[in-house]
């Protein structure tokens, strides 16, 4: 036995965390030993590594992530710091998901005793169609899985939420209805109630808008008109993780500025593997201190590359932007989100090509 030093059996012990942990992290690089035997490979780790592993153990209990770990252990007191802010948000965003669950599961238990019940919103025609716009682009085709083939009505609180996917690209817009009737809801509208709800809201100018949700139900009216369907029984994928992901760079660019340097900028064609379609592809550079350009020259070290279908990309910002907006950008393989200062509950997130 070396003297002063632990066995993995009694660094296990003292710090709380097994022996199977002690190996693991060893094998990632995370928490190694002071000193592994070349004959018999036992680890074995000095007494001043036990406060590291019972900060592991804590860590560990509350669902910190292992790459978060190392800069726990290894970065300085600010970055440390802030790698337990951002799981502590991470946490607290996760129970406020779960609670959002949990009611959606009590309504659907209600419903069980009660299946008349229905939920109605009322909120100006206009507001309603500005939301419909900022998320139809990212509806599904007609014929793709039912996850995706419609737009999710989705009430939160004093907000409805409305959230379309095509798998590649994913849009959010809010709206703030007058009045709200009835229990939390979310249903997913199928594509062709959400057009004939747009055609509605058209002739509606600046009237107010009504829409009931009930079991199997949809129904809006405006103008004297009423549009009806059904909602499509299938699951959405649950969104709510890819709104979370930090960016590395945010940039602000005026609207047409984008669609400028998107227009101009070189283009490359590229065949998706999973349908056989050409599409454009456009490459977005911004540099350290936030200058994007569109296929310009090579990005210097510390700088961003991505990717993006061009087409896609000029629809997101055609779907919401007055005038500025504002990119963030996570790195080559990192989604791409395009944001909208005077309304902040709309957006879009592009799947970045691959390099």
């Amino acid at each position: 036995m070396d003297s002063g030093l632990h066995s993995i059996g009694e660094t296990a012990r003292l710090s709380g965390l097994t022996i199977s942990a002690l190996r693991f992290y060893d094998g990632a690089g995370v928490f190694g030993p002071a000193r592994v035997d070349p004959q018999t490979g036992y680890r074995w780790y000095a007494p001043e590594q036990l406060a590291d592993a019972r900060l592991i153990a804590r860590l560990r209990r509350v669902g910190m992530p292992l790459a978060e770990l190392s800069r726990v252990l290894a970065g300085g007191p600010g970055e440390a710091a802030a790698a337990l802010d951002a799981h502590l948000r991470r946490l607290e965003e996760g129970l406020a998901d779960a609670r959002r669950e949990l009611s959606t599961v009590r309504h659907l238990l209600e419903l069980r005793e009660n299946p008349v019940q229905s939920t109605r919103l009322t909120l100006p025609a206009a507001e309603l169609a500005a939301a419909l716009d900022a998320v139809r682009f990212a509806v599904g085709p007609d014929g793709s899985l039912p996850q995706v083939a419609g737009v999710l009505f989705e009430t939160d609180g004093a907000v409805l939420r409305l959230v379309a996917t095509d798998r590649y690209r994913l849009a959010v817009s809010e709206a703030a209805p007058g009045t709200v009737e009835g229990p939390a809801v979310a249903v997913l509208a199928p594509t062709a109630f959400v057009d004939g709800l747009r055609g509605l809201l058209a002739g509606a100018g600046d009237g107010t808008a009504e829409l009931t949700v009930a079991e199997g139900t949809l129904a809006a009216a405006a103008g004297g008109r009423e549009v009806t369907g059904s909602p499509v029984p299938a699951d959405f994928p649950d969104y709510r993780p890819m709104l979370r992901m930090e960016p590395v760079r945010r940039v602000e660019i005026a609207a047409d500025a984008l669609r400028d340097g998107l227009g101009t900028g070189p283009v490359r064609t590229v065949r998706r593997d999973q349908d056989g379609v050409d599409f454009p592809v456009s490459e977005l550079a911004v540099s350290a201190d936030g200058v994007l350009t569109v296929g310009g020259a090579a990005a210097e070290e510390d700088g961003l590359r991505v990717r993006v279908n061009r087409d896609f990309l000029l629809e997101a910002v055609g779907a919401g932007a007055r005038g500025q907006l504002v990119l963030e950008l996570g790195g080559p393989v990192a989604p791409l989100a395009v944001r909208f200062p005077d309304r902040a509950g709309t957006f879009s997130l592009l799947m970045p090509t691959a390099p």
